[in-house]
């Protein structure tokens, strides 16, 4: 007579379950393309394009199967970290590659070495303190900001790099389709703003004032870098309302620092170096 089980019968234990076995003995050519798919399917790019020079160069050597692997591991920690610093100063936005090891001082003497090493540390942007380059046209500014904005973004900061006439079009067109605050946050968020070309047009007090929100928005609290050709004193021409003007220069220059370059244009000085003799072929 069969037996009915019980209702409330505990289910029968299940075996774990097996661990798939181990590939041994695979072929030479097996084993390079399951490095190649593991490669793809993990995406380990480095691993996947240096393995075959990396296990020939082992076996000469009688390298350790440890030694291989932490040599392909650190390869590819190495080149995602470069895909990071890359990506980083992709997003801030640069016109054009400028880096501070490139800026002459010895065509610009009011430069000194010093400054642009301290500069190079970061700390400025990890304090969140302003820095201003003040100078006429030609003479570096935008090449300083566009270097210390780059050095940032490759430190891991995150960093925006616009021009002051265009940020004051995207809140004034933020503003008219009632997402200025949402676009206030995000320039908020980022480590390092660069506000470049500030001082060249003259703006409207509502335009000053949505400027002056941003800057509100990261007081003390996050880095700005600004490039002007204006001295504070000329400031009332592109901000026209004096009090507006004065809160903006104290909120720029608040425990920050201010470097000039100079009145001398690099760009025609270079120009008239290097021009051909009347008459030279």
């Amino acid at each position: 007579m069969p037996v009915t089980p019980k209702a409330n019968a505990a289910p029968a234990a299940t075996s774990a379950p097996e661990r798939p076995a181990r590939r041994a003995g695979l072929s030479e050519q097996a084993a390079t393309a399951g490095i190649e798919a593991a490669c793809r399917t993990l995406h380990l790019p480095t691993i996947r394009d240096r393995a075959s020079d990396a296990i020939t160069a082992a076996e000469r050597g009688r390298h350790t199967y440890a030694a291989l692997l932490a040599e392909l591991l650190l390869a590819e920690c190495d080149a995602r970290d470069e895909r990071r610093r890359a990506r980083r100063v992709h997003e801030a936005g640069f016109p054009r590659p400028k880096r501070l090891e490139d800026f002459d001082t010895d065509a610009n003497p009011h430069i000194h070495p010093a400054t642009l090493a301290a500069l190079a540390t970061g700390d400025w942007v990890r304090n969140g303190t302003p820095v201003c380059l003040l100078g006429d046209s030609g003479t570096g500014k935008s090449h300083l900001l566009i270097g210390l904005g780059t050095a940032a973004a490759e430190a891991g900061h995150r960093v925006r790099y616009v021009l002051a006439s265009r940020l004051v079009n995207e809140l004034a067109e933020a503003e008219n389709d009632r997402e200025l605050t949402r676009v206030i946050a995000r320039y908020g968020r980022v480590d390092l703003l660069c506000l470049d070309e500030l001082g060249y047009l003259q703006l409207d007090r509502r335009g000053a004032e949505l400027l002056f929100q941003v800057l509100t928005e990261r007081e003390e609290r996050s880095a700005i870098a600004i490039a002007t050709n204006e001295p504070f004193s000329g400031w009332t021409k592109t901000f026209t309302d004096p009090r507006l003007c004065a809160a903006i220069v104290d909120r720029l220059t608040f425990n920050g620092q201010i470097i000039e370059t100079g009145t001398t244009s690099y760009r025609l000085a270079h120009t008239r170096a290097h021009r051909p003799e009347p008459g030279a072929k």
